[in-house]
């Protein structure tokens, strides 16, 4: 098993999440995976740099950890060519560290290009796999060219290729996506404890680590960490098919005035008792995950990293054994 760190790029500065995975790095963890949005999901986050930056400094500034997108979308906003080469070269830079996650994106940040994000999931997955199928062959080596339904390359060549193409963990929150991971990724990613996603996965002929993000908010007492958590992070309560749809963040604001202290405590592990956290993470492990990002909602991320170093990242790793 391995653990990460979530860098929140909706919620910190592009400095402060270069710091924030140098702290992890010297903390244990594993990896560190970001956010890649062009928008905020509330305009109260108030921050949303562009991930790819953030990773080339981060990989530059770090020795050990891994990077990895969590997730992007090559689709719409980016070309897969771009996110082909884009990834290629934050593969070297980082010496082999980057694992490039991936899905079939949100409005929120797919429409403001001007072009039409489709409303069927079917028609978004299959934009995704004719991403995939010209982000391999582009790793393939020489030039390239690809006629879909969707997308097109036309005659194009990425040079700087690494020894090794990076890994790819597939976004997939049914049967339909999860096959996908299995046919043309290298891994699953997921935001909740479902096994059958895994199954389905597993059932498809996957063979890759399972990705999957921990939802939780540290501080000193449970109140502080679940207000904090509704502040910022209530959006999480909305479900996948909200999330996808929404165009801006005033639309999540709008759509989680309902969401109560209580709500979040019932959706993240709140507060100073590492028992809570312990328990949410073993859902995903038996569930069949194993590469778990710890994703911090709370109002403290130096105090969360040094409470994960004194009292999670043992027990946490014995979920393994």
């Amino acid at each position: 098993m391995q653990i990460g760190y979530k860098l929140a790029a909706e919620a910190f500065g592009p400095e402060e999440l270069v710091r924030q995975a140098e702290l992890a790095e010297r903390a244990g963890f594993d990896f560190v995976e970001i956010s890649d949005h062009y928008h905020p999901w509330l305009d109260n986050q108030g921050h949303s740099p562009f991930a790819w930056t953030v990773l080339g400094a981060i990989a530059a500034r770090t020795e050990r950890i891994g990077l990895a997108t969590g997730v992007t979308c090559p689709t719409v906003r980016y070309h897969p060519a771009i996110i082909a080469q884009a990834a290629a070269t934050l593969a070297l830079m980082s010496k082999g560290r980057f694992v490039l996650g991936v899905g079939s994106g949100e409005r929120l940040n797919e429409h403001v290009v001007g072009q039409e994000f489709p409303d069927a999931v079917q028609v978004r997955h299959h934009m995704l796999r004719e991403a995939l199928e010209i982000i391999r062959l582009l790793w393939g080596g020489g030039y390239q060219s690809y006629e879909g339904e969707y997308l097109r390359l036309e005659d194009a060549r990425v040079f700087d290729l690494p020894e090794e193409a990076p890994l790819i963990a597939v976004a997939a929150s049914g049967g339909q996506s999860a096959k996908l991971a299995a046919e043309l990724g290298d891994g699953l990613f997921a935001t909740e404890p479902k096994s059958k996603i895994v199954r389905d996965y597993r059932d498809a002929g996957g063979d890759g680590p399972g990705y999957a993000e921990v939802p939780m908010a540290w501080a000193e007492d449970e109140h502080t960490a679940a207000q904090a958590a509704l502040e910022t992070s209530r959006w999480a309560l909305t479900g996948w098919k909200v999330m996808s749809e929404l165009p801006n963040p005033v639309n999540f604001a709008a759509a989680t005035t309902t969401v109560r202290e209580e709500d979040v405590l019932g959706h993240f592990a709140c507060g100073p008792d590492p028992e809570r956290y312990v328990e949410a993470v073993r859902a995903y492990v038996d569930a069949g995950f194993d590469r778990l990002v710890m994703q911090n909602a709370g109002p403290d991320p130096d105090g969360f990293v040094d409470f994960y170093r004194r009292e999670l990242d043992g027990p946490l790793r014995a979920l393994a054994t």
